[in-house]
């Protein structure tokens, strides 16, 4: 299995317009891609950020989530909002 962590720091005052965009993108994934096995969403205490846990079935099925339509408009909806982000990949063994 293939492991995507995500951090997601917004722009101050951006969070309230984030979330639900994150959710979609998150919602549309579980649903609509067979090799996305868990998508989780996690907000910071602090409500400052916002951590990605992502199961795939192999880096391939990670290859296609980047290029599906709901990833494409999330990824461009929040462009704009995000000062910074990290991603890193794993694998689960």
């Amino acid at each position: 299995m293939y492991v995507i962590t995500v951090t997601f720091e917004p722009h101050p005052g951006q969070m309230d317009a984030f979330l639900p965009l994150m959710l979609e993108n998150a919602t549309r994934s579980l649903e609509d891609e067979a090799g996305c096995h868990r998508f989780d969403v996690c907000l910071s205490e602090d409500r400052d950020r916002v951590f990605l846990y992502e199961l795939y079935t192999d880096k391939a099925a990670f290859g296609r989530h980047v290029e599906t339509s709901h990833f494409k408009s999330f990824d461009a909806a929040v462009a704009d909002m995000v000062l910074n982000n990290s991603v890193q990949s794993y694998e689960l063994i």
